[in-house]
C-alpha cells in the first residue's frame, strides 16, 4: 500500500517584518498593542501592501513552492500535482494552482492543477485530498502543496481587526508516493463543515452573488467584512473532540503523537487546548508572534519552522489542526 510523505517544506513571507508600533503609524489605526501582544499572540507581520511590494497570492505561493522544491531537492519538471490552498486566490479565474504550474514548469505537462477553497482549513482539506489522490494513483510521484494568504489585499482603510490580525505569507510541502512500509507518510484526515455559519466573517464581494459595483465601492461594503464576531470559545470547544476522533479513526492513541499544529490566529486558546488536552506547551509550535495570522498558510509555515528550529525531526508522528470561516474545520494525522 501507498502513502503520500512529506520530504520537503517551504516558506516565504513578503519584505520585513513589521511590529505593532510600525503597523500602527503605517494604518493610522491606534490599537491595543499590548493585548495583541499578550494575549492573541502577534507582535509582528509580514504584509506586501505596506511595504509597498508588488508582490501578490501567485508570487507568495510560487517563493514557497521553490523553497520546498529546494529543500527536497527535486527538479519541478517532476511534480505531477499542484494544489494551491486558499481563500484569497490571485483571480476567480483561472485557479491559482494553474498560475504556478505555469511558473514552474514553463509550460504544458501532464501535470494536474487545482485550488482547494475551504476558508482557514484550506490546507488541511488540500493536504487530505493530495495525499489520498497520491495513494491511489500509481504514476503521481511527486505533488505540491500550497497553502497561501494574502488577506490584506482586501482589507480596507481604518479596519482595525484586518490590519491587526491578518498578515501574508505562504508555506508549501513536497510529496512523494512510497511504497507504505513503516506506517509513515499520511496517514488520516478527518473534515467537519457547517454552512450555516457562512455569514459570520469572509470576502462576500466578487462573486456571482455580490458582484463589484461603482455602487458597491462608494459604500465600502467590499473586500474582508466582519458581519457577526466569532464566538471566543468556538476552537477550545472544537479542536479536543476533533483530535480524538482523528486519532480514534487511524487507531492511535494522543501519547503516539510527538506534536500538534493549530491555526495560528490567536496563542491563548492554542494554550487553553494544549491544557485540555493535558499536553505540554513543548509538543506545539507557535508562529503568530513573527508571521501574525496567515490563515492557510499558517499550517504549513508554522511546520517548516518546527522542523526548521529542531522542534520536530523526521519520523515525529504530527497532527495539524485547522478552522476555517463558513465554517470548515480539518485535522491531519502525518508521520514525517
Amino acid at each position: 500500500m501507498a502513502t503520500a510523505r512529506i520530504i520537503g517544506t517551504g516558506l516565504y513571507a513578503p519584505g520585513d517584518p513589521i511590529d505593532n508600533a510600525e503597523l500602527a503609524r503605517l494604518t493610522g489605526i491606534p490599537f491595543d498593542a499590548e493585548r495583541l501582544s499578550n494575549k492573541v499572540g502577534i507582535t509582528a507581520r509580514h504584509i506586501a501592501r505596506l511595504r509597498g511590494i508588488a508582490e501578490t497570492t501567485a508570487d507568495f505561493a510560487e517563493k514557497a513552492a521553490l523553497a520546498a522544491l529546494q529543500d527536497a531537492g527535486l527538479n519541478p519538471a517532476e511534480v505531477g500535482l499542484f494544489v494551491v490552498a486558499t481563500d484569497t486566490p490571485e483571480y476567480i479565474s483561472p485557479a491559482t494552482s494553474i498560475l504556478l504550474q505555469g511558473r514552474l514548469q514553463g509550460g504544458e505537462t501532464e501535470s494536474g492543477a487545482f485550488d482547494l477553497g475551504a476558508s482557514c482549513a484550506s490546507f488541511v482539506t488540500a493536504l487530505d485530498a493530495a495525499s489520498r489522490m497520491m495513494m491511489t494513483d500509481r504514476s503521481l510521484r511527486y505533488a505540491l502543496v500550497v497553502g497561501v494568504y494574502n488577506m490584506p489585499a482586501y482589507v480596507r482603510p481604518g479596519d482595525e481587526f484586518g490590519w491587526t490580525i491578518f498578515a501574508d505569507g505562504a508555506g508549501a510541502v513536497l510529496l512523494a508516493r512510497e511504497e507504505k512500509d513503516d506506517f509513515g507518510g499520511y496517514v488520516d484526515g478527518v473534515l467537519k463543515a457547517d454552512g450555516t455559519q457562512w455569514n459570520f466573517v469572509g470576502v462576500y464581494a466578487g462573486g456571482t452573488r455580490k458582484p463589484v459595483t461603482r455602487d458597491l465601492l462608494e459604500a465600502g461594503t467590499w473586500g474582508l467584512e466582519l458581519l457577526q464576531r466569532l464566538p471566543g470559545d468556538r476552537n477550545v470547544k472544537l479542536w479536543p473532540p476533533l483530535i480524538r476522533r482523528l486519532l480514534d479513526k487511524a487507531g492511535w492513541q494522543l501519547s503516539d503523537v510527538d506534536h500538534l499544529l493549530f491555526t495560528q490566529i490567536n496563542r491563548s486558546v492554542i494554550h487553553q487546548v494544549m491544557a485540555v488536552l493535558e499536553l505540554p506547551l513543548s509538543k506545539t509550535t507557535c508562529v503568530m508572534d513573527r508571521y501574525g495570522y496567515t490563515g492557510s498558510a499558517c499550517l504549513p509555515m508554522a511546520l517548516h519552522t518546527a522542523l526548521s528550529e529542531g522542534r520536530v525531526k523526521k519520523g515525529d508522528a504530527i497532527v495539524l489542526v485547522a478552522s476555517g470561516a463558513g465554517l470548515a474545520v480539518g485535522a491531519n494525522l502525518v508521520k514525517l
